[in-house]
């Protein structure tokens, strides 16, 4: 039986489109995209309108305001070498980091509830959690500057 499709894109063989949806390194370039892309949107409007709010926070519960620096880190810094796959594991254990810390200063509240259309209120954080956890246990993948070769990635 001859298969559906003879050629696929860029002349390959349709399989390849399945070889495409086994390919574990191709879903860790996903998982790296959406948590490294994403986080720095949060990161760069920080930096453009300033970390008042978080060092606000830091103060009402007692922690030192230098801890603000590691706000541009985990939001900027470390999403950017998670999108580049270099030191993939370190920056995304910042960035999970970074969101437990989120969470304890600003949402903790909130840690319990629903949001008014019955999601988990906190669910972008859980996502960004969770989502960096599984870079860090995944690695970067070979579709990344570092050919997910090495420790760190």
């Amino acid at each position: 039986m001859a298969p559906l499709f003879k050629k696929g894109f860029g002349g390959r063989r349709a399989s390849s489109a399945a070889g495409l949806m086994s390919d574990d390194d191709f879903g860790k370039l996903l998982i790296r995209l959406c948590v490294g892309g994403l986080m720095m949107f949060h990161g760069i409007s920080k930096l453009i309108h300033g970390y008042g709010f978080i060092v606000s926070k830091l103060r009402a519960a007692g922690l030192p305001e230098f801890l603000v620096a590691g706000v541009p880190i985990g939001e900027v810094v470390a999403p950017l070498l998670i999108l580049l796959g270099l030191y993939t594991r370190p920056a995304a254990l910042v960035e999970a980091i970074l969101m437990a810390m989120a969470v304890w200063l600003v949402h903790m509240g909130q840690l319990t509830s629903v949001n008014a259309t019955g999601g988990y209120a906190l669910e972008l954080q859980a996502f960004y959690f969770f989502g960096s956890l599984a870079v860090f246990f995944f690695g970067a993948g070979k579709y990344s500057l570092s050919r997910g070769q090495g420790p760190w990635n």
